[in-house]
Order: structure tokens, then C-alpha cells, then sequence
């Protein structure tokens, strides 16, 4: 069901971004799983273990100032709230350290066994697991914190609290690989959503919730 989305207006200058992630392999599978994540099993081992491989170096090319600026701004704008906050798709931790200055995550969760373990673990509770299955009751999630990963829109649906708040930030806007436009983001989420999205730096995020 088509949802709304209000744009505020620019915090900083968009710079332009590296531009490869409209072809990148990833986006098709980002496609993919916001429309129908019943694909998503037969392709989670591939996912999974180019994720591990990524990791060696992942901090370091996803934690600089640039990347983390569109996460930073949802967190200063989006009127996010609080109450139990998880972050899906955590990675090694790039933007855990950010969110949990602001907030006590409840859990940073990841699929990939490579990713978690270059985790601070002092930051939060690491959990590995498959964000198309989560391990969290339902309703029990006050804040969803998605930091360019994919969008298992029925799962989220199901653990968010009836006031819940969904936070996707695509940290390169567009040229990220695993993007998804705002507009898509609440399209794809079940029920009817609307959003607050602003541009920051070479990115963008979105907070949707409930209408």
C-alpha cells in the first residue's frame, strides 16, 4: 500500500558520491527481498559468505566522518524516539558506535559471522542472525535501526511496537549498493506508513511509522 513521504530540508552540502553502486550486484537483491524476502533463503549462504569475505576490511572504509554523516543528521531530525532500539545489519560496528552514543541499543544484529566478530562488543549486545527471522517477540521493538542493509519488510513489521519507528539510512544515497528510495521503503512495508527523509552529506535517510 503506498505510504508518504516529507522531505526537510538539506543539512549539509550532497556531495557526489563514487558512482558504481546503480550496477552493483546487491542491488537487485535489495529489490528483491523488499518485494518478496520468500527469496531471500535460497540466496542467504551467498550473501552471507560475501559478507564474511567483505569484512577483513570493512571498518575502516565504512566507519570514516563522510559515510556516517546521513546517520548522523536521521539521528539529530528524525524525531526517532526511544525505548528498545535494535540495529539490523550492524556490520562490524561502523554505525553502532554512533547510534549507541545517542541511545542503549537493546541488540546490533548481523547474518555474518566474519562482520560480528571485528565488533566492539563493549558498544551492545551482538547477536547473530538472520533479520528475515529475527529472535525478538512481536511488537517488542520500539526502534529499527537499518544502516544499508536490506529491508525484510514483513519482519520488521512484525517485531515493531504499534508506534515503532523504522530508521533506513543509505550512507551513499542512490550509488549505495544496497539502496532502496524512501518512497520504496514505505511502499514495501505492510499497512500503510508514512516517513520524515532528508539528504545529508553523500546520503540520505528515512524514518517511517505507522499512519
Amino acid at each position: 500500500m503506498a505510504g508518504t513521504v516529507s522531505y526537510v530540508k538539506p543539512a549539509t552540502e550532497t556531495a557526489a558520491p563514487p558512482r558504481f553502486g546503480s550496477d552493483h550486484p546487491m542491488r537487485e537483491v535489495t529489490r528483491r527481498i523488499a518485494a518478496d524476502d520468500r527469496w531471500w533463503p535460497e540466496r542467504a549462504p551467498m550473501v552471507t559468505a560475501a559478507f564474511d569475505e567483505l569484512s577483513v576490511d570493512w571498518h575502516e572504509t565504512h566507519s570514516t566522518e563522510l559515510r556516517l554523516v546521513p546517520l548522523e543528521d536521521g539521528l539529530d531530525r528524525g524525531e526517532i524516539g526511544g525505548g528498545r532500539v535494535v540495529e539490523l545489519g550492524c556490520g562490524t560496528g561502523a554505525g553502532t558506535e554512533r547510534i549507541a552514543r545517542r541511545m542503549p541499543l537493546a541488540a546490533a544484529v548481523d547474518i555474518s559471522a566474519g562482520m560480528l566478530a571485528r565488533a566492539d562488543r563493549a558498544l551492545a549486545p551482538f547477536v547473530r542472525a538472520d533479520a528475515s527471522a529475527l529472535p525478538f517477540s512481536a511488537g517488542s521493538v520500539d526502534v529499527l535501526m537499518l544502516v544499508n542493509m536490506f529491508l525484510f519488510a514483513a519482519e520488521a513489521d512484525r517485531v515493531l511496537a504499534a508506534a515503532g519507528r523504522l530508521v533506513w539510512v543509505n550512507t551513499m544515497g542512490s550509488e549505495t549498493p544496497i539502496y532502496l528510495p524512501p518512497e520504496a521503503v514505505v511502499d514495501a512495508l505492510p499497512g500503510r506508513w508514512t516517513a520524515v527523509a532528508g539528504y545529508a552529506g553523500e546520503g540520505l535517510w528515512c524514518v517511517a511509522r505507522r499512519s
